[in-house]
């Protein structure tokens, strides 16, 4: 394990702070904002570590941008993600499981890993954006 840095403290705090996903420049940008003496190399070598570790979550946004987000539970899990908002839910559900087991089976796969991200509008940005938002995708860009 690496040593708690002020800088790597400052990037984990950050995180701790959010609920949603983040990328590194926002991150970046939010802890400039609040004083902080951070590069934005760091910034990105610190997230990294943070991910590889299990710490933080890593998820690919519709323009391959890293995305990045404390988790609150280290096992296996997927999440639902607003493309608007970038509010997260972390989910879990067995039928997703069984499927993955199942095209495994069907193709001779073994050792399968996966990950499964699902973007949508919360109910809040549903409400604020009416039909307008209901029938056309946003960009995963968006999320902030």
């Amino acid at each position: 394990m690496q040593r708690m840095t002020r800088q790597r403290q400052s990037v984990f705090e950050e995180l701790e702070r959010l609920d949603d996903f983040r990328s590194a420049q926002q991150i970046f940008d939010d802890l400039q904002r609040q004083g902080h003496r951070v590069g934005l190399a760091t910034v990105y070598r610190n997230l990294q570590s943070l991910s590889e570790s299990g710490d933080v979550d890593v998820l690919r946004s519709g323009d391959g941008e890293s995305l990045y987000r404390l988790c609150t539970g280290r096992g296996h899990h997927h999440h639902l993600v607003c493309r608007n908002c970038g509010h997260t839910e972390e989910i879990s559900m067995d039928a997703i499981e069984s499927w993955v087991a199942e095209v495994a089976r069907s193709h001779r796969y073994t050792a399968v890993e996966h990950s499964m991200e699902l973007f949508g509008l919360c109910e809040a940005c549903t409400a604020e954006l009416g039909d307008e938002g209901a029938g056309s995708p946003r960009s995963s860009a968006a999320v902030s």
